[in-house]
């Protein structure tokens, strides 16, 4: 049986790697190539892949939102994540997202090719060195925790806080998204409101901190 397989990362060079690496392979297929948080959604969603490959920090929409919204539009398609970030938070973060598999970026190719079987069996597959003992002892204490005030954002909230984040004009977001300047405006008052921002830089440092856009952008 062959394994279908969308790639979704921003850097083409990656993309060209991992096709490589897994086309290599005669019961792997890949179907697709996504560079964008929202392009990844709708590929997906067209194409139903048994796997998509996501990294976490891309444009347009994070790969925890991307994630998110997949879970709910594609649930037979199993996600494995690949990512620099190794330390517990964003692996927990993930797999209570609905990550199948969590991969570090520079793992060996076995790693890889591994994650992509298990996950396409339903399996969930973590590299090394992460564990799966200390990663469901802190997701466990993340379920504990207080209430997150992102949880209440909507899905079309999340991505106008992803753009605006990325530092997108509400005109340049309403095109993205195809909806008018005036309805941008609407969501990014409630983004504010919802996570009691009080400028920009308050939803730049949000999303930082939140891991939906890189320290450096």
């Amino acid at each position: 049986m062959t394994i279908s397989i969308v790639l979704a990362d921003d850097h083409p060079v990656v993309r060209r790697g991992l096709r490589a690496i897994l086309e290599s392979k005669p019961d792997f297929s890949v179907v697709g190539e996504a560079s964008d948080g929202l392009e990844t959604v709708r590929l997906v969603e067209r194409v139903r892949p048994d796997v998509l490959i996501l990294d976490l920090m891309m444009p347009g929409l994070s790969g925890l939102e991307t994630l998110r919204i997949l879970r709910e539009r594609a649930p037979e398609t199993r996600v494995v994540v690949l990512s620099m970030y190794s330390n517990n938070a964003f692996i927990a973060e993930a797999l209570k997202t609905g990550a199948t598999g969590y991969v570090l970026k520079g793992c060996t190719e076995e790693n890889l090719i591994r994650a992509v079987r298990e996950a396409a069996a339903g399996r969930r597959f973590l590299s090394p060195p992460v564990t799966d003992i200390a990663i469901d002892a802190y997701i466990e204490q993340a379920k504990a925790g207080p209430f997150d005030p992102h949880e209440t954002l909507t899905t079309r909230e999340r991505e106008v806080l992803q753009l605006a984040a990325e530092g997108k004009t509400n005109s340049e977001i309403a095109e993205r998204l195809h909806i008018s300047p005036r309805t941008v405006e609407n969501h990014r008052a409630k983004v504010m409101h919802k996570l009691e921002l009080k400028n920009h830089s308050d939803l730049v440092l949000y999303a930082v901190r939140r891991g939906l856009i890189p320290l450096d952008e």
